[in-house]
């Protein structure tokens, strides 16, 4: 299920914060966004989630407009922001537990050993009972990753998702990607720094061209 993006404009205010961008996203591609402070990174994220109508141009998934049916995308799709969206109060292990209801209400829950699955693959199977308020920013973050996996979708939008995560970290979360690329899965992904992937697809916002097209 192809994402496309197709003389996209976005608009915050009186601020246009790009125009023109055409991006192509195909099963199994890795696409990354870079561009300084206030170019438009998050809103393209949130444009491609379809919680932003774009100003000009139009999005499509497998050639239909995600605004013709806006919820089939969204529930096809993870979403991980700057904000870890995690429930303070709640243990690592209920949070987990919490998004799998959120993210797959229609089917039968997670057993409590894919969880433990889950938070192993992440780091965090020594702390499955303890409060969410007590980790650290690095482990908050694993966390809020954790839905990636919990639940099965083909298209990752992730903004600055090695935020806060150590080497290993990191390389858990690259880990991932590559794991999901492997079954057709699509990322988009909005990063500061640099992310390993040698044939990740760029998208300078600021310049409105992708570099690693052939």
């Amino acid at each position: 299920m192809p994402l496309t993006g197709r003389n996209l404009t976005c608009t915050r205010g009186d601020t246009t914060v790009f125009t023109g961008l055409d991006f192509d996203i195909a099963p199994g591609d890795i696409v990354v966004v870079r561009g300084a402070n206030g170019s438009g990174k998050s809103s393209l994220l949130r444009l491609a989630a379809g919680y932003l109508a774009p100003t000009e141009g139009e999005l499509r998934r497998d050639g239909v407009p995600i605004a013709d049916d806006p919820e089939r995308h969204r529930t096809s799709l993870h979403y991980v922001g700057h904000l870890d969206a995690l429930k303070p109060a709640l243990s690592v292990a209920e949070n987990l537990a919490f998004w799998s209801r959120v993210l797959a209400p229609k089917t039968p829950a997670s057993s409590r050993l894919d969880h433990d699955r889950t938070l192993d693959r992440m780091g965090l199977s020594g702390l499955a009972d303890v409060p969410t308020r007590y980790l650290s920013a690095g482990q908050r973050r694993r966390l809020a990753l954790a839905r990636l996996i919990v639940c099965s979708r083909p298209l990752w939008l992730l903004d600055e998702p090695t935020a806060s995560l150590d080497d290993a970290g990191t390389e858990t979360l690259l880990g991932l990607i590559s794991d999901h690329r492997s079954n057709g899965g699509m990322v988009l992904a909005a990063v500061h720094g640099s992310i390993a992937v040698d044939d990740a697809v760029t998208i300078r916002l600021g310049e409105c061209r992708m570099d690693g097209m052939s």
